[in-house]
């Protein structure tokens, strides 16, 4: 059957914006210049720009020289400025909305997005899903129905900025050509009660034609296992012509056994680096690896060496990158973040184009021995793992136990099983294997004897799903941490164990 019209608009879409973006793609150090004379000239007229003396900044290093790498806690009196209702603060006018996040030290944060911000966001979200049609040829999921499971779109407003999570504050910015495609309805959307909605949200999807399904993978995970158990079929199965799953947030390859599974057949898949502080990343070749770095999107990068952070951070702009090293990623928006520490650290697959795989948070890290373990790591050794066990994942964290009762310290991993191994003292053994391959700081505390092998605690089916619901962060985008350097997390597991 030929294309209709709708498929046939998308694909000329999808491809003259294909040959814009090769511009930028082709010219990236180039177009990070722009984008700095075009922040420090926007941001010169501000308070954050006067105190920061961005009238004398000619060149980078006089950016460096003047301005320190920011912390949440460092702009906060900036962000208390725009909520007394201050204008020109970080950035020319005043933001058109706060996105609300979890901060691991300040408590909730509230990211400012600008007008200048938000169309970088819709764009990049737009650009991700042409470039893919583009890519493969496949255009046929524009006729069926989309969903993103997310956060409720009614905002808070204060002193004329509105006030959500990145998630419902993007829903209201659905193209007019999508409406009749979008789901769930806005009233659904609404619903605060995470378990609740994905009931509505079923009841509402399951007659439907649906062909994308976007969200973090662990509450479509949920979605998916709760209309299984209703309909006692594979996804794929109920949803014929379900064809594309956009995903983010969180490390998508533990889940991909069990989404196989869930799915009942091999489906493309679209991996999104979006954050309330901007639009970073999106997969652009289904066959290589890494997500390609957007250098046209208002946002200026800046690294440091992982390894170096707290301590030497001297900080480089893109073009000194290199592949393979870990990279704490510091970024200046036009929303007025300035040189701000995101949190995410990245590591450069690719850099002609500048590709980057997401490798963890810096704040989520276990170092409690000097290993300094981080999420990629415990990512990648659980996936080898489980396969090497024929094991299915549904969630897990890691926390070290540095005064066990007896004995030597260890790295406890705490894991919901959807499939159990049939030797859980096999899995351990592979497990502790693979994780001293991926860190060699880890195998020498277990060869000089200073750890012992790490200990797998399994945790109840849902446990994970039950300590998100306990502490208020069920469902939206928030993500259980794979691993931290306390145990602050795990001792609220410790009652969900079998």
């Amino acid at each position: 059957m030929g294309l209709n019209f709708k498929e046939k608009l998308g694909r000329i879409f999808a491809h003259l914006i294909y040959l814009k973006n090769k511009k930028w793609i082709k010219n990236p150090i180039r177009y990070q210049a722009k984008t700095f004379d075009y922040l420090v000239r926007k941001g010169s007229n501000t308070s954050f720009g006067r105190d920061h003396f961005f009238n004398n900044i000619k060149t980078y290093d006089d950016f460096k020289d003047n301005v320190p790498i920011k912390d949440y806690e460092d702009i906060k009196p900036y962000i208390d400025k725009i909520f007394s209702g201050q204008i020109n603060v970080l950035w020319p006018g005043k933001p058109i909305y706060f996105a609300k996040t979890s901060g691991t030290t300040s408590g909730l944060k509230y990211i400012p997005i600008t007008k200048e911000s938000m169309r970088t966001h819709i764009i990049s979200a737009r650009d991700s899903l042409l470039n893919y049609i583009h890519e493969t040829g496949n255009s046929s999921f524009i006729n069926g129905k989309h969903i993103f499971l997310q956060g409720s779109p009614i905002l808070e407003e204060k002193n004329g900025i509105h006030i959500g999570r990145l998630s419902g504050i993007a829903a209201h910015y659905v193209p007019n050509y999508l409406q009749k495609n979008r789901m769930p309805t806005w009233k659904t959307n609404c619903i605060e009660d995470w378990e609740k909605k994905v009931d509505m949200i079923i009841d509402e999807t399951l007659s439907q034609n649906m062909t994308v399904i976007s969200g973090i993978p662990s509450w479509v995970q949920m979605y998916f296992e709760k209309i299984i158990s209703k309909r006692k079929k594979r996804i794929s199965e109920i949803f014929e012509n379900f064809s594309l799953f956009v995903h983010g947030g969180v490390n998508y390859d533990p889940y991909k056994t069990l989404f196989k599974k869930l799915i009942g057949k091999q489906i493309d898949s679209l991996e999104v680096f979006p954050a309330s502080e901007g639009f970073f990343a999106y997969q652009d070749k289904q066959k290589e690896t890494g997500l390609l770095l957007l250098v046209n999107n208002g946002i200026f990068y800046e690294f440091i060496e992982a390894r170096d952070f707290g301590v030497n951070n001297d900080r480089i702009p893109l073009s000194q990158v290199k592949k393979g090293i870990e990279y704490v990623m510091i970024i200046s928006t036009s929303a007025g973040l300035w040189a701000y520490n995101l949190g995410d650290t990245i590591k450069f697959v690719c850099l002609s184009p500048y590709r980057v795989i997401v490798t963890g948070r810096i704040k989520h890290f276990i170092s409690a021995f000097g290993e300094h373990v981080i999420g990629k790591e415990v990512e990648t050794a659980i996936k080898i793992a489980s396969g090497k066990t024929f094991c299915v994942i549904r969630e897990f964290t890691v926390a070290p136990q540095i005064n066990p009762s007896s004995g030597l310290p260890y790295h406890e991993w705490f894991i919901d099983f959807d499939k159990r191994p049939d030797n859980i003292s096999k899995f351990s053994l592979h497990l502790d294997k693979e994780m001293r391959n991926q860190n060699l700081y880890y195998d020498d505390l277990i060869s000089g004897k200073i750890l012992k092998k790490l200990v797998v605690t399994e945790v109840v089916k849902d446990g994970f799903k039950k300590y998100m619901k306990e502490i208020g962060k069920l469902g939206g985008q928030n993500k259980v941490p794979r691993l931290s350097n306390d145990r602050i997390i795990v001792e609220k597991l410790i009652s969900k164990r079998k």
